[in-house]
């Protein structure tokens, strides 16, 4: 006669739970990364005579240079300033871009996963 196993209750995350978990957590990243591509901020440089805006995509979407710091004997300023205003916008889209993200994989820690969460 074949012996009975017994189980010990259902485990909630076995292979087949934890795969959809995996699956919804892929398509929620897939949403995320969307909507950070939707995204944008504006920096400034200089008091606002820059202002550059910067899409989730990390593309520059404008500049615009208030005209009374177009010296052309100080040509090096505004360069610095563009810099400054464009890795300023950089800086602010990776980390909008980092916390929109993290929203989405504080579901990592719930698979039990090492390494993850």
């Amino acid at each position: 006669m074949p012996r009975k196993i017994k189980r010990r209750g259902s485990r909630s995350k076995g292979p087949g739970g934890m795969l959809q978990q995996l699956q919804g957590l892929q398509e929620d990243m897939m949403k995320a990364q969307e909507e950070i591509a939707e995204m944008s901020v504006t920096a400034t440089a200089g008091g606002g005579a820059v202002e550059v805006t910067v899409t989730g995509e990390r593309r520059i979407e404008t500049i615009r240079i208030q005209p009374e710091v177009v010296d052309p004997d100080d040509v090096e300023m505004l360069q610095d300033l563009i810099i400054a205003a464009i890795n300023n916008g950089l800086e602010q889209i990776d980390e909008a871009s980092a916390e929109h993200l993290s929203e989405v994989t504080g579901g990592l820690s719930g698979l039990g996963l090492p390494g993850l969460g």
